[in-house]
């Protein structure tokens, strides 16, 4: 912005902001930003807290990181702030321990095995069939940037009592989320 001398969130040249974030590393499941051009930092503070749509990403309680940069150019001082909330960066077995340490304290058992799990969660719909052994009676697969808690419907399911033991797998996460992070999962219970 200092350089071309205009405010702007996007220049011709140049990808959106999360675009620009997910290529210097960042991962998240949600980003704004604000900008700005003023004589002072104070000035810049008082405009976005004066503008509404600024003042709630400044103010947002679901970002947990913040970025600013503030550069000296032609009119001012151009100023940059981009909000995000985190999301970790895990590996499949990751994503499935952490999965797995939910679905215990439901008292299920959870397999070691996860290669059923893993099929399931690259599947549409249906149930995957084990060459050998006990059939899943219930797939559960959901897609998130969180891993803090189950949905409702496989919590519904636990609640039964009907179920002894769970498997759980993660794979590629489906659609276009574009640089925004997910994870995919499925839970098998049997």
């Amino acid at each position: 912005m200092a350089a071309e001398g205009a405010l702007s969130h996007q220049f011709a040249d140049e990808p959106d902001v999360s675009v620009r974030a997910n290529q210097a590393g960042a991962r998240f499941s949600l980003i704004e930003e604000n900008v700005a051009v003023a004589p002072t930092p104070a000035s810049i503070h008082n405009a976005w807290m004066n503008s509404p749509h600024h003042r709630t990403n400044l103010l947002n309680p679901a970002v947990d990181r913040v970025g600013v940069a503030v550069v000296a150019g032609r009119g001012g001082l151009y100023a940059v702030a981009d909000y995000e909330r985190a999301v970790p960066v895990l590996t499949l077995n990751q994503v499935e321990a952490t999965v797995a340490a939910l679905l215990k304290s439901s008292g299920v058992a959870i397999q070691s095995d996860a290669t059923l799990a893993r099929a399931a969660c690259a599947m549409d719909d249906g149930m995957p069939h084990a060459a050998s052994g006990p059939q899943p009676h219930f797939v559960m697969r959901w897609q998130d940037a969180a891993l803090t808690q189950l949905p409702q419907a496989l919590t519904d399911r636990l609640a039964t009592g009907r179920y002894h033991q769970a498997a759980v797998g993660s794979c590629a996460p489906q659609g276009d989320q574009g640089s925004f992070t997910a994870y995919r999962l499925a839970v098998l219970l049997y």
